[in-house]
């Protein structure tokens, strides 16, 4: 008698065992298919690059070419050499470092020279200011250094009126 006095006591704590792991599974299968459905909700929007093809497509079929356009605007601009710039950088660690700039500014075709000469004390004063903000790692490598040149374009073409910024070009970039 005293073996079933000892399975009906472990049979006692079965139920509730028992509905721990049901909920338990109840639980895993409610999180599994709120999962589900985000990710089929992610994968249904269009990616950048869909949007892109779709817009490349009706470019074509339009006989207008994207790259046919763009080819001819780069060839449009006017190159506008800037002085040589020498520039502190932000103190990073180490010693202190500078910079030696030269760089050639590719404008659209609606800029005028008269413009540019008009506001170059401006285009000096922003470029060095940015060049200033700058740690000598962040100029160092290649991203750092496309940003720069977004960055230099970007401002420079806040105050341009009759034309824009398309490009810029280092002749010489050197950090000591």
């Amino acid at each position: 008698m005293a073996d079933g006095d000892a399975q009906n006591t472990d049979s006692g704590k079965n139920p509730l065992l028992t509905i721990v792991l049901i909920l338990n599974i109840i639980l895993m299968g409610v999180i599994a298919y709120m999962q589900f459905e985000t990710h089929k909700k992610l994968s249904s929007q269009s990616s950048i690059s869909d949007i892109v093809k779709a817009e490349m497509s009706k470019a074509e079929e339009a006989g207008d070419t994207k790259s046919e356009t763009g080819e001819a605007k780069e060839q449009s601009g006017k190159l506008f050499p800037l002085d040589g710039f020498t520039a502190n950088l932000a103190q990073g660690d180490g010693p202190r470092r500078f910079i030696r700039l030269n760089a050639v500014l590719k404008l659209n075709s609606e800029a005028n020279e008269e413009e540019y000469k008009a506001r170059k004390p401006q285009i000096r004063d922003v470029v060095i200011s940015i060049l200033n903000a700058k740690r000598p790692q962040d100029l160092l490598k290649s991203e750092g250094k496309e940003y720069l040149k977004e960055e230099i374009k970007s401002a420079i073409n806040t105050f341009l009126v009759n034309g824009k910024v398309i490009d810029v070009y280092y002749v010489g970039f050197q950090i000591n």
